[in-house]
């Protein structure tokens, strides 16, 4: 698996992905009236994290996209 996300593209996936796991559990702002919702956006925000720790997007692979520089 060669790294394909640069630090930029790291930080912010990682930044977004917390957000997004964090802000349904504390109700910010209160959008999340849905299971549903919640979930999705968990699972979203959890993608994001990993896709983050391991610097590796499946999707930029897909597309034959790099944002790191070797």
């Amino acid at each position: 698996m060669t790294p394909n996300l640069g630090h930029p593209d790291r930080l912010t996936r990682g930044l977004l992905g917390l957000i997004l796991i964090v802000a349904p559990l504390l109700n910010i702002p209160a959008i999340w009236s849905g299971a549903a919702l919640v979930y999705a956006s968990m699972a979203i925000g959890g993608i994001l994290l990993l896709t983050a720790l391991f610097r590796f997007c499946p999707l930029y692979r897909i597309l034959g996209l790099s944002t790191c520089k070797l």
